[in-house]
């Protein structure tokens, strides 16, 4: 196995000491200026790069940020969101030179494990925070830490003082709890994307060809953008005159099987609806192959819209109807904005661009008999 190059090796090649090289390296006086490049030129010719764990130890930063992802992992594969969301935050911090460590876990409490051995091994200078709950613990577990963060979306109240954020129940602790001491709700700084918005859009686009009966096939309950949109799609069928009994609200994993099982649960209804909206992409080409299943066309007697477009959307027969969005551009403003945190700038929140409906041919008038 290849030696790493070190500050010993640059030395005895550039013929200085040791300190010499130190001093190079690290911006500080001591060595002139042709000494200084002739260092730099000679550590690049080596391949040398400086130690993070030993950077971070002496205080330093360790040159990288954190992303956990508390989902099923069989969910993850087939979707396209935060493979999109991911390379967005690559790309910012490959720019800077600084790694992304990445890590899947299985629900909430693992993900503020990981936080808390990220913050005691200083693996992280950061992190970006996904999947915002409407009551949250990670910004109190987060300000407790002193842990820069940046929140994709917007979070919900954090957990009462000593609550661990799923199970709410007094007096516990666990991974997620919250300082003991009484806090007011911390601020951290966050992405935000108008769900509320794009499912008004969505409805009112819906209510124009004629749908009266409309089904929404959710995401996981209790993240803060899922009830956003149930919250949004109620507000704006009562705004339309819609009654409760007309449009609904089904959560899933997010996964395709769940989204097919749900499409045939409410087509097996008696008066089932005549457009469904689904909160992604997989999910909405899953339950357009089970309208084909049962000989219902699309969109002659169902219209479908999917949250997130992707090529999956565009392929599909008929091509879904869609919200399009940069969701790149989301990961790009995440990373930027977490860069600027960790430069001192102060907490504040970012708009990034609103989705917009692509209406293709999934989505039609009903037919008058439904």
């Amino acid at each position: 196995m290849a030696r790493r190059p070190t500050i010993k090796d640059i030395a005895r090649q550039a013929g200085v000491s040791e300190s010499a090289v130190s001093f190079a390296l690290n911006d500080r006086p001591g060595v002139s200026k042709d000494t200084r490049a002739r260092i730099r030129r000679v550590a690049e010719e080596l391949g040398w790069q400086p130690n993070s764990a030993a950077r971070a130890l002496s205080g330093e930063h360790s040159g990288a940020v954190g992303l956990v992802l508390a989902r099923p992992a069989h969910t993850l594969g087939v979707e396209s969101f935060f493979l999109q969301l991911v390379s967005g935050i690559q790309e910012v911090l490959a720019a800077g030179r600084i790694a992304l460590l990445f890590q899947v876990v299985e629900d909430l409490d693992a993900e503020c494990a990981v936080y808390r051995r990220w913050w005691a091994e200083r693996r992280v200078d950061g992190v970006v925070v996904v999947d915002p709950r409407t009551d949250d613990p990670r910004p109190a577990l987060l300000a407790q830490l002193g842990l820069p963060a940046v929140t994709v979306g917007e979070t919900g109240p954090p957990g009462e003082s000593g609550r661990p954020g799923e199970s709410g129940r007094p007096g516990e602790t666990g991974p997620c709890s919250a300082p003991p001491a009484p806090l007011a709700p911390p601020t951290l700084s966050a992405v935000l994307a108008d769900d509320a918005g794009a499912m008004a859009e969505v409805l009112d686009h819906l209510y124009g060809l004629g749908h009266r009966r409309i089904a929404h096939v959710a995401g996981l309950p209790g993240l803060a953008h899922t009830e956003r949109r149930i919250r949004s799609l109620h507000a704006e069928a009562e705004r339309l005159g819609l009654g409760p009994g007309q449009v609904r609200s089904v959560p899933t994993d997010y996964s395709d099987a769940e989204g097919a099982a749900a499409t045939r649960r409410i087509l097996a209804e008696p008066q089932p609806p005549t457009a469904i909206v689904y909160d992604n992409d997989v999910m909405a080409v899953a339950g357009a192959a089970v309208a084909a299943e049962l000989g219902i066309p699309v969109p002659g007697r169902l219209s479908i819209v999917a949250w997130d477009d992707s090529a999956l959307c565009r392929v599909t027969h008929p091509r879904l109807t869609a919200l399009v969005r940069d969701t790149a551009g989301f990961g790009r403003l995440a990373a930027e904005e977490l860069l600027a945190v960790l430069a001192g700038s102060p907490p504040r929140s970012r708009e990034s661009e609103r989705p917009r409906l692509e209406p293709r041919e999934s989505t039609a008038p009903p037919p008058a008999a439904y």
